[in-house]
């Protein structure tokens, strides 16, 4: 009976808590002065714990913006992060974009109407498994650039976006020291590298570049310090950052792996990844709701007072915007699914998270910390004021396999294998990590019944390019970003060759071989007009062997290869010097020995027939014959239309 009434108690006060939440969303939130001190942020005056998610405007059409942030809202979120993306702002020097599905400012102004902080990740390097981790194409053609160092090209370049995109928010009086809901602003570091147990697999930017990548760290921090924007700055990935900027960790188990080396600043955790993005190839990736409140509830016990998780939404890779190989889904097991759903338990279970949390606010940000051991899997972190009467506990069992009991003040508390229960009075458990109280869901797709009519899809063939039919010619193929400059994925390589019937092997059950080695990232062959293979690289490795048999004829042949890429890397050092297509062509097989096409003689043509006319817009289909769908068809386009309500 009395756990019963605790239970109820707690049910009143999270009532309580939700009401609030949604009258400051009805009034919109306005912020002044935004310091810190070495425990958390300070908004105007107080001490503040910080709930955010990341939400990035790009990947979620601007209609879906509303419903979004609402549902952020109801999930106990206070803050909204995103980053900041450099080609799709400026997809040409100079010339810069902040329409449609790139409004900044419409995203910015809306998550202040809906009563929450920005936290604006301006980088401009994001990564963000985004095409190119942000830069921009023609950013690699500057010559003696290279990227992300102390280099003045790119540093000319760099600071001349950092300060439009600043213009452009101060002029809409959108940061906290104007009024506005931003309230921290990130300049690219993302310098160290996060270690073997980590899934994200940075390079060590600084030691690719030694002292120089130090100088350049230091001159981003000195430089985000002059633009005066009246917030303070972070830099994630750090343990430490120069002068008031704020070092901040990114990773699964921050609560673990970071250690404040600068007592006067608070600690931070930018990026908690709430599943694992996807490339092509990899099964959907899985992070209990379970295993994330355990790592936030660890984080804030262990004197942590932000977290923002990455994605809480993250959306869809339109366009080309997808880094290599990175799938078109983001993110889709975040708190709320591509498509804005609520993907439950997650969304839920971390929803009481933060209500628990909240009900903990004033031993974790005035309490004086206390640390038990009970034993080696068994702990209690301890925030308190006993002459203020307020007191916070966290009742903590790492141990992976084994549930405990653990007497606290005279108390016993039950606590199952790697859970933490919070005391928001040092008496009564409101929420523990392992217990899941939300509802669990799942989600169904349904079959569009205009695609199973007969008939309904059409296809168009794209040609098979020979020699004759390129427009760009030299000896030896070209290198496939350099040909496709990021306006397509696509280039044709063709040459022709003449052999004779003593070149062909003698018996039958002997076939040349088409060998092709590749910096990446994909290719479609095809022998005099022929299928007949395709091979790719992967996230991994991009470099691959293409090794394919073939049937030659007497005379002239044609060899097309149709090079592929799939998004532009997006981590690691000289990103401007990264490379791909086919490198090395040979035949193997013939009665006179290897065949060596290198430098034959190559003609190029960038991007497909079909996007050159544009087919994919409605109004455009009528330019090529399309004919009824077949299956197995390489290098097709398919059309069908279906009725939307």
């Amino acid at each position: 009976m009395k756990a019963a009434l605790q239970v109820a108690r707690l049910a009143a006060v999270l009532f309580v808590i939700g009401c609030f939440v949604s009258i400051a969303a009805a009034t919109g939130v306005r912020v002044g002065n935004v310091t810190y001190d070495d425990r958390s942020l300070i908004v105007n005056g107080k001490r503040e714990l910080i709930f955010s998610g990341s939400i990035h405007y790009p990947r979620s059409p601007p209609s879906l913006w509303p419903d979004l942030l609402e549902k952020a809202k109801q999930g106990g979120l206070n803050a909204i992060s995103t980053y900041v993306f450099w080609n799709a702002h400026e997809p040409a020097p100079g010339e810069f974009n902040f329409e449609g599905q790139y409004d900044l400012v419409k995203f910015i102004k809306l998550v202040q109407q809906n009563g929450m902080y920005a936290i604006l990740r301006i980088g401009p390097f994001i990564q963000a498994e985004w095409n190119h981790g942000g830069f921009p194409y023609w950013l690699r053609e500057i010559e003696g650039i290279t990227f992300r160092t102390n280099n003045d090209p790119f540093k000319f370049y760099m600071e001349r976006f950092v300060r439009k995109v600043i213009e452009v928010m101060k002029k809409e009086n959108l940061f906290a020291s104007q009024g506005g809901p931003i309230i921290l602003a990130q300049v690219s570091a993302s310098s160290f590298y996060l270690g073997k147990n980590e899934f994200l697999q940075t390079c060590n930017i600084a030691a690719a570049f030694e002292g120089n990548g130090t100088e350049y760290v230091q001159w981003a921090a000195n430089m985000a310090h002059s633009t005066n924007i009246g917030v303070p700055w972070i830099m994630c990935k750090q343990k430490e950052a120069p002068g008031t900027v704020i070092p901040t960790c990114n990773g699964r188990n921050c609560g673990d792996t970071f250690v404040r080396k600068d007592q006067t600043k608070p600690i931070f955790w930018t990026e908690n990844w709430t599943a694992q993005y996807r490339v092509f190839g990899d099964p959907p990736s899985q992070r209990s709701a379970e295993d994330i409140a355990f790592a936030v509830v660890r984080f804030f016990s262990k004197m942590g007072t932000l977290t923002n998780y990455y994605m809480y939404h993250g959306g869809t890779n339109f366009d080309r915007n997808g880094a290599a190989f990175v799938s078109t889904r983001y993110y889709d097991e975040a708190p709320l699914d591509e498509y804005g759903l609520l993907k439950e338990p997650k969304w839920g279970h971390l929803r009481d998270m933060h209500h628990a949390l909240r009900l903990s606010r004033k031993g974790l940000l005035w309490g004086t910390p206390s640390y038990v051991q009970f034993n080696k899997s068994l702990e209690a972190w301890v925030y308190e004021k006993p002459d203020e009467k307020f007191c916070v506990a966290f009742l903590t069992n790492i141990h992976r396999r084994m549930d405990a009991t653990v007497k606290f003040r005279g108390i016993n508390y039950f606590l199952p294998r790697r859970s933490i229960s919070i005391l928001p009075d040092c008496r009564t458990v409101v929420f523990n990590t392992q217990r899941v109280n939300a509802q669990h869901n799942s989600r169904t797709f349904h079959t569009a019944k205009e695609t199973q009519e007969k008939n309904a899809w059409k296809m168009y063939k794209e040609p098979i390019l020979k020699y004759g039919q390129t427009a760009v010619r030299r000896q030896e193929p070209q290198e496939l970003f350099e040909m496709t400059k990021d306006k397509t994925d696509y280039v044709w390589y063709s040459t022709s060759f003449r052999i004779d019937d003593n070149d062909l092997p003698i018996r039958q059950d002997i076939r040349p071989v088409l060998q092709v080695r590749s910096f990446g990232h994909a290719i479609h062959a095809f022998v005099n007009g022929k299928y007949i293979g395709t091979g790719h690289g992967s996230k991994i490795q991009g470099l691959f062997q293409f090794s394919k048999p073939m049937d030659l004829k007497p005379g002239t042949n044609h060899i097309s290869i149709l090079g592929i890429t799939v998004g532009l890397h997006d981590s690691g050092p000289y990103l401007e010097h990264r490379m791909a297509g086919p490198d090395k062509i040979t035949i193997q097989g013939l009665n006179t020995g290897t065949l060596d096409l290198s430098a034959n003689g190559w003609g190029h043509e960038v991007s497909l027939f079909g996007e050159k006319m544009k087919i994919y817009n409605e109004e455009q289909t009528a330019k090529v014959q399309w004919t009824d769908a077949k299956s197995g068809q390489q290098v097709s386009w398919y059309k069908v239309f279906i009725q939307t309500h």
